[in-house]
C-alpha cells in the first residue's frame, strides 16, 4: 500500500483513468500503451502518479504478468463510470449544439427492423448526414424497458402494443395481409373477409412478439384456429405457409421481402383492413424531443414516398 495522499479531483486526469482502464483491460502495461497510443514509458509514469496520489497500488506487476488488486478492482470500477459519465458529457454538448449530430440510440421490434430500415435510411442519411443512428433490434416490452431506463434514445414500435408513458408519432399504418400457399382456394379472391378464415389453420409467431397479440385479436375475431407450430420470425413464418402448413397474415411492409420468389399467395383483408401502426416513441421529457420529431418527420415522408 502506497502512503495516503491528500488527494483532490484537480491532481487526477481523464487521461490518467484512461490509461488504469486500459492495463486493468489489457493486464499488460506494453499493449496498454499501444492501445492508448502513447509510449509505455509515458503510460507508466501517469499510472504511477496516479497511484501515488490515491495512495493505492492499482496493479501488481513483475515481469511476467500484470494482476489487478483488491483496491484496484473498485477503483477501476469507478474510473469506467467517470469515463463513461466524462463521454456522455460530450454528447450532450454536441447535441445542444446539433441534436441530429452524433450518436442516436434507436430500439426496434423484428417485425419492423429489415423491412422499414432499407426504406428509410438513404433519405436519413441524406436529411442528416452528421447522424449516426446505432439499432438494437429487441422485442417490444425490451424496448420499452431500454428506453424508460435511458438505455435508448427512441423505439420504432407498432403503437398497439403496451408501451407505458412515451411521447410518439405515428410513421404510417401497416395493413395486414394474408397469406397462403399456392393453390390455396381463398387464392380465387381478389379479397378476404376475415369470415372466410373461420376454422383455418392460421401460423402465428411466437409468445413475446406483439404482432402476434394483434393476430391473434383478428383470429377470434373471425373464429380461425391458432395452428400448433409457431414460428419465431416473419421468415419462418412465410417458409412454413409456403410449405403448406396454413395461412398467415404478415403486415405489408414484409410482403416484397417475404413474398420476393413469389412462393406465396397474397390477398388483402376486406374493408376495414386491420392494420398496426408504425410509431417512433420517446421519453416524455427527452431534450431530444423536438429533433426526435423531426426525424420522424424524415422518416414519415420516405415511407409515403416508397
Amino acid at each position: 500500500m502506497l502512503r495516503p495522499a491528500m488527494a483532490t479531483v484537480n491532481d487526477l486526469s481523464l487521461r490518467q483513468l484512461q490509461y488504469v482502464v486500459a492495463v486493468a483491460d489489457t493486464l499488460g502495461f506494453h499493449k496498454a500503451a499501444a492501445r492508448c497510443h502513447v509510449s509505455q514509458p509515458t503510460l507508466s509514469a501517469q499510472v504511477q502518479q496516479l497511484e501515488s496520489v490515491l495512495g493505492v497500488v492499482l496493479f501488481e506487476r513483475d515481469r511476467r504478468r500484470v494482476l489487478v488488486t483488491a483496491a484496484g478492482e473498485e477503483l477501476v470500477r469507478r474510473a469506467r463510470r467517470v469515463l463513461l459519465e466524462a463521454e456522455d458529457l460530450v454528447a450532450a454538448a454536441t447535441r445542444a449544439g446539433d441534436p441530429l449530430a452524433g450518436t442516436l440510440r434507436v430500439g426496434v421490434i423484428p417485425t419492423i427492423a429489415p423491412y422499414l430500415l432499407p426504406e428509410v435510411l438513404p433519405a436519413v442519411a441524406e436529411r442528416y448526414p452528421r447522424l449516426r443512428l446505432q439499432f438494437r433490434e429487441e422485442k417490444t416490452s425490451a424496448v420499452a424497458q431500454e428506453l424508460a431506463e435511458g438505455h435508448l434514445d427512441a423505439g420504432l414500435v407498432a403503437a398497439e402494443a403496451e408501451l407505458g408513458e412515451h411521447a410518439a408519432e405515428v410513421l404510417a399504418k401497416d395493413p395486414f395481409l394474408v397469406a397462403m400457399p399456392k393453390g390455396h382456394p381463398l387464392a380465387r379472391r381478389k379479397r378476404v373477409q376475415l369470415t372466410d378464415l373461420d376454422d383455418q389453420p392460421v401460423l402465428l409467431l411466437d409468445d413475446g412478439h406483439c404482432l402476434r397479440t394483434q393476430a391473434l385479436a383478428l383470429c377470434s375475431r373471425a373464429g380461425a384456429a391458432e395452428s400448433a407450430v409457431r414460428a419465431t420470425s416473419l421468415a419462418t413464418l412465410a417458409q412454413m405457409v409456403s410449405g403448406g402448413l396454413g395461412i398467415t397474415l404478415l403486415p405489408s411492409i414484409a410482403v416484397p421481402v417475404e413474398n420476393r420468389r413469389g412462393q406465396l399467395e397474397v390477398r388483402p383483408l376486406a374493408p376495414p383492413a386491420p392494420s398496426r401502426t408504425l410509431t417512433l416513441i420517446w421519453r416524455p421529457r427527452s431534450p431530444l424531443a423536438a429533433a426526435l420529431r423531426a426525424l420522424a418527420a424524415t422518416l414519415r415522408d420516405a415511407l409515403a414516398a416508397r
